[in-house]
């Protein structure tokens, strides 16, 4: 997965040089930390490896604390005994089963989703040439919450082979809305960028006003509950639905990846990656899908988390620059461990109970984020 960075790159070494040295500057997305001249094969890998350290530490971290402390040695000896254990024999201690049948699938799920709505929002920022575009900017968001709305409206809340129906009718939702917005946007078989902008927004209204009427009519048990749904909720899934979330995610963020040369060139807009040989429509159709059907099954089972699609690839590209050779790797790692760690807080901050950790990104993040801006600005300065 790791892309070629020897100079120049084998993959569209060219174009990226001419686009770096011949293509107006966006006047959406600040491009003046544009690195991809300096981007060698050695400064992609300390990042990553010191990232993907980082990563591994914050997991090992929030496996240990909620409810109930579990020390780093008693945590990988159940670890241990579960995987030399014969399949299907469960261990019965209390401990086991809230850290492999609670903890264990919540921090994986929490740091999937923020891994996936980070790299979405790096791949719409890219093809929008918008810097507050994120995953939710599609409406396909909206959709997915609405189909959710409507299952619980409609006492949907059996299971289906095991598996809660919830997840599957929100993702049926956000195929809805998918299927809405491209066949409003779409034009001789053009797909302009702004159009699919202009869908989007309207969805989101009209979605979000029947989200609110289904709210308001709901008892007050299950309107309290679809509120706290769709300010974040990340209950940790059954395995099979797990393990499908995952392989769904893992593909789409592999695909994501493979385009991270693509999206360097559509960041200079369409025009210039045209004149280099990019078939724009192709890739906005295909980038633009994947990232919907992303969004559809993450707010599926995770609920609206804001904040992360918008703010992560930001503060990276502040950090790191803006080659998305090294920002679409660096924003998956950190997304998925900063909704991880901001997941971790919700539970125990005020356990019992727990907060929606959609609030939690967000009264966490954005103080970070502020700093970021002020320490850039003196850095500029």
């Amino acid at each position: 997965m790791m892309p070629t960075l020897s100079h120049p790159p084998s993959s569209q070494p060219t174009h990226m040089v001419q686009a770096s040295n011949t293509v107006p500057r966006s006047q959406e997305i600040d491009h003046h930390t544009f690195q991809q001249s300096t981007l060698t094969t050695k400064r992609w890998l300390t990042i990553i490896i010191f990232l993907s350290a980082v990563s591994v530490a914050t997991v090992v971290l929030c496996l240990q604390f909620g409810t109930q402390y579990i020390g780093l040695g008693e945590m990988f000896g159940i670890i241990w005994r579960t995987i030399t254990s014969f399949p299907g024999t469960a261990d019965s201690d209390v401990t086991a089963t809230i850290l492999m049948q609670v903890r264990l699938p919540r921090v994986l799920l929490g740091f999937l989703a923020g891994a996936s709505l980070a790299a979405i929002g790096v791949t719409l920022q890219a093809l929008l040439r918008n810097a507050l575009a994120d995953p939710y900017v599609l409406g396909v968001s909206s959709g997915a919450a609405l189909g959710v709305s409507v299952a619980v409206l409609f006492g949907v809340g059996t299971t289906i082979l095991s598996v809660s129906a919830l997840p599957l009718c929100g993702f049926l939702g956000s195929l809805m809305a998918l299927a809405v917005i491209y066949r409003m946007a779409v034009s001789y078989d053009r797909l302009p960028i702004h159009s699919v902008l202009l869908a989007g927004v309207i969805l989101n209204a009209i979605f979000s006003a029947l989200i609110m009427f289904i709210t308001s009519i709901l008892d007050p048990n299950r309107s309290f509950g679809m509120m706290a749904w769709l300010m974040g909720s990340l209950t940790a899934p059954a395995l099979p639905a797990l393990s499908v979330f995952s392989l769904y995610v893992l593909l789409g963020l592999f695909l994501l990846l493979r385009h991270v040369g693509v999206l360097n060139l559509m960041a200079f807009g369409e025009d210039a990656a045209r004149s280099l040989g990019i078939d724009t429509e192709r890739v906005k159709r295909n980038l633009l899908l994947l990232s919907a059907l992303m969004t559809g099954a993450v707010v599926s089972f995770s609920g609206m988390i804001g904040f992360i699609g918008m703010v992560i690839p930001h503060a990276v590209r502040m950090v790191f620059g803006a080659d998305h050779r090294l920002l679409m790797p660096a924003s998956v790692l950190i997304g998925g461990a900063f909704l991880t760690v901001a997941d971790t807080l919700a539970r125990t901050y005020a356990a019992p109970s727990e907060l929606p950790v959609g609030i939690v990104t967000a009264l966490a993040g954005g103080p970070f984020f502020v700093y970021l801006l002020v320490w850039r600005k003196d850095r500029m300065s």
